[in-house]
């Protein structure tokens, strides 16, 4: 059974910074599809970016450049660096793993998801 796990979310100052983990276990096969996607509070969720098993990275345009995915060598740590935050960014962040198309907007897809880390932004 896969599991995701969420951390490094948390309560910062707007102009701030974070650095979001997930941490991935209980697979074999690291070659598919991880990435993050964000549910702020009383709107749908939104794509943010994902890294595709060839090792393609996508964004959603309006996030590119102050969010940034990583992964570690062992493909089983997902990093989202996310700077310069506003209230706006106040959200729910999930990671996801394993859908087919590797492209951020189809989390949807995703055979996993992780529980969540809170980021809030205060101005």
């Amino acid at each position: 059974q896969v599991r995701l796990v969420e951390s490094g979310g948390g309560s910062v100052q707007a102009g701030g910074s974070l650095t979001l983990s997930c941490t991935a276990s209980g697979y074999t096969d690291s070659s598919f599809s991880m990435g993050w996607f964000r549910q702020p509070p009383g709107r749908w969720r939104e794509g943010i970016a994902a890294i595709d098993r060839d090792g393609t990275i996508t964004y959603a345009d309006s996030l590119k450049g102050r969010f940034t995915i990583s992964q570690d060598n062992d493909k089983k740590i997902l990093f989202l660096r996310v700077s310069n935050l506003t209230p706006e960014d106040t959200a729910m962040y999930h990671c996801a793993a394993d859908w087919p198309s590797g492209y951020y907007n189809d989390y949807g897809a995703a055979h996993y998801w992780g529980q969540g880390t809170q980021v809030t932004v205060s101005s």
